[in-house]
């Protein structure tokens, strides 16, 4: 199974955002991917006084994305967007994923929520705006059952573990991971989460500078079950393939079996 991680510098202009999303999911069509993986919130990262309407999962947001994997043949999942949440002053932060004929397969609004305050680096309440989601999500796409995460849901082991438990053995990684952090734990992170769950993570982030005072890290990679980046992205807007190798996941899970093993 071809996977392809897209990256991309979404900005205050959604039509741009979504053009660029569209060319490199073709590109990731031309290179044979069976699923392409967006970023968190692919179609605006910017200030809040231009961001879109939020949508309901069947609106324009929706729409782009069941035509592109409709017309490119591959299962999409399409980052995440600005759902219209429980009340007027909170969205929810939603991924959607659709399959080759353009079908909605998958909805997950991300559980954890940004709310950091690192005194002169950061501060950032997501809350303020975002509700969070309650409900785990596992979708089969191919041979694979994937598990749906979120950004700052990587910083919470338990939610891995549970979509493991229930079947997953890919974990996919929409992100806008800041700068400052992701120096020192996006790796980190996304290969702990390879290796405790022995399961294959797809990270895709967002890359460069956002207004207003805001930089991602960007690296999106692929990492194996043995937790190996088998693929990485330079610090380009740009697509990046791995083929996923389930004959190898089922090795590393017989020969260390550490899910089996497992007590609590």
């Amino acid at each position: 199974m071809r996977v392809a991680v897209c990256q991309l510098n979404a900005r205050d202009d959604r039509a741009e955002n979504l053009r660029v999303a569209r060319s490199l999911l073709e590109r990731a069509a031309a290179g044979g991917a069976d699923l392409a993986v967006l970023p968190e919130y692919v179609d605006h990262l910017g200030r809040a006084d231009t961001a879109p309407k939020p949508e309901p999962v069947d609106g324009e947001f929706a729409a782009f994305f069941a035509d592109a994997a409709r017309e490119l043949g591959m299962w999409v999942h399409a980052g995440s967007f600005h759902e219209i949440g429980p009340d007027p002053d909170h969205t929810f932060n939603t991924t959607l994923v659709f399959d080759r004929t353009g079908a909605l397969a998958a909805t997950y609004r991300k559980i954890h929520l940004y709310d950091v305050q690192i005194p002169g680096r950061v501060s950032y309440h997501e809350s303020a705006s975002v509700a969070p989601g309650s409900s785990l999500e596992l979708v089969r796409v191919e041979e694979a059952h994937v598990g749906l995460t979120i950004c700052y849901d990587l910083r919470f082991p338990e939610l891995y573990r549970r979509l493991a438990i229930d079947g997953a053995d890919v974990l996919v990684v929409p992100a806008a991971f800041m700068l400052h952090t992701g120096r020192d734990h996006w790796e980190v992170l996304l290969r702990a989460r390879a290796i405790e769950n022995q399961c294959y993570v797809l990270a895709a982030g967002q890359i460069g500078n956002h207004d207003p005072d805001r930089t991602c890290f960007g690296r999106s990679m692929v990492v194996d079950p043995w937790g190996t980046v088998v693929a990485q992205a330079p610090d380009v807007v740009g697509v990046t393939f791995a083929d996923l190798d389930f004959d190898r996941l089922a090795e590393i899970r017989a020969t260390l079996p550490s899910l089996a093993n497992r007590r609590l």
